[in-house]
């Protein structure tokens, strides 16, 4: 039920043109990935991101797993039923958030003992425990269990740490039941140590996946060492699989990744900042909460087509964050959704053209980077 189709390559750079057929339907890469942590992409309703184009949503296992529990939504009929989203969804499998907890877990080899960010509760997860909640959720596409290396970090550590990923990966594909209508996606680490990420590539490619995600960047290095990092990581990737950076989302990020090979991306970044009030726009990010918007009555961006940018004023956005109504931040949400996801449409059409890399130079100069 899972394929993936190399459509074009760009003459270029590494960019391409792909396509991912899913038990949930077609996704067109590049792609965007809208991120719906807690089974719903925050302030929207599946109606509104199927109006927005949004091809393929996330979930996230940790969070599922603790609220409302894999099993209730199994019984509900999976992740889709229980949400009211007909398209794809892919759940990562909660490495992240656990290792994100800090003095709240311990690592083992078995897997990973934590305690719940919500009430201090007990839990363990293990490689095997990961796999079998996504066959709960039933997710078009799985990540296995992975240990994300903080940066900076010593060789030591991220050695060990990549090398235990390694045999975590293959306790989950052994794990996984329902590989026909799931695909469980390995994932690269290595931190910023270029022979460890050379090597996990190896390792995991080995193993052999549907697909392959490159973890521990974006976790707070310079965007010239993510870039470098993606860079050659890439070339150990098989091109007729897809290629999925976790955790990025800005505009330049994208268009980086995009440029070396990447054909999937993700981040909470748009509906995060949303809610605080600042938009994306074609000449940069806006916070309109600040004061030169009072009597701004222009659209938030005067080349957007979205529903907020349609109907509504700067000077009337600034007023409902100011009075912290909540449609504000519904309506900041729905731009930067729409501004993402157009972006990689314009994108995907740039690569088609072979005009990427002069598309990627406007965006810049205009954005201002």
């Amino acid at each position: 039920m899972f394929k993936f189709e190399l459509i074009k390559e760009s003459k270029e750079c590494k960019a391409r043109l792909g396509k991912i057929r899913t038990p949930h339907g077609d996704i067109e890469t590049p792609i965007f990935m809208p991120v719906g942590t807690k089974a719903t992409v925050k302030a929207m309703t599946p109606g509104e991101m199927k109006e927005l184009e949004a091809q393929i949503i996330l979930g996230n296992t940790y969070h599922l797993y603790l609220r409302p529990g894999h099993e209730l939504i199994k019984e509900a009929g999976g992740l889709h039923k229980f949400m009211n989203w007909d398209g794809p969804i892919l759940t990562d499998s909660g490495g992240f958030q656990v290792f994100s907890l800090g003095d709240l877990r311990r690592i083992k080899e078995e897997g990973v003992e934590f305690r719940s960010h919500i009430d201090g509760s007990k839990h363990f997860i293990s490689p095997e425990k990961a796999i079998e909640i996504q066959n709960y959720l039933g997710s078009d596409i799985m990540m296995v269990f992975d240990e994300c290396a903080p940066y900076p970090a010593s060789y030591e550590y991220v050695k060990n740490s990549m090398e235990r990923t390694t045999r975590w990966a293959k306790r989950c594909k052994d794990h996984h039941k329902n590989t026909e209508s799931q695909a469980l996606f390995g994932i690269v680490q290595g931190g910023m140590y270029k022979d460890l990420r050379i090597e996990s590539a190896k390792q995991i490619t080995d193993i052999g996946f549907p697909g392959y995600a490159i973890g521990g960047l974006s976790v707070g290095e310079p965007r010239d060492l993510m870039c470098e990092v993606l860079d050659y990581t890439v070339d150990y990737l098989p091109k007729g699989k897809p290629r999925y950076l976790m955790g990025v989302g800005s505009p330049d990020y994208l268009f980086e990744a995009v440029e070396r090979g990447i054909d999937m991306a993700d981040c909470v970044l748009p509906t995060r900042i949303a809610r605080h009030g600042a938009f994306m726009t074609s000449k940069g990010q806006i916070t309109i909460k600040n004061a030169k918007f009072r009597k701004d009555f222009k659209p938030i961006d005067e080349n957007c087509q979205c529903y907020t940018c349609k109907n509504y004023s700067r000077a009337y956005i600034r007023h409902l964050f100011r009075e912290k109504e909540i449609l504000g931040a519904r309506l900041a949400t729905i731009h930067n959704l729409f501004f993402l996801i157009n972006l990689m449409k314009s994108i995907r059409i740039s690569i088609m053209e072979n005009n990427f890399i002069n598309f990627k130079k406007e965006f810049y100069k205009n954005y201002g980077y």
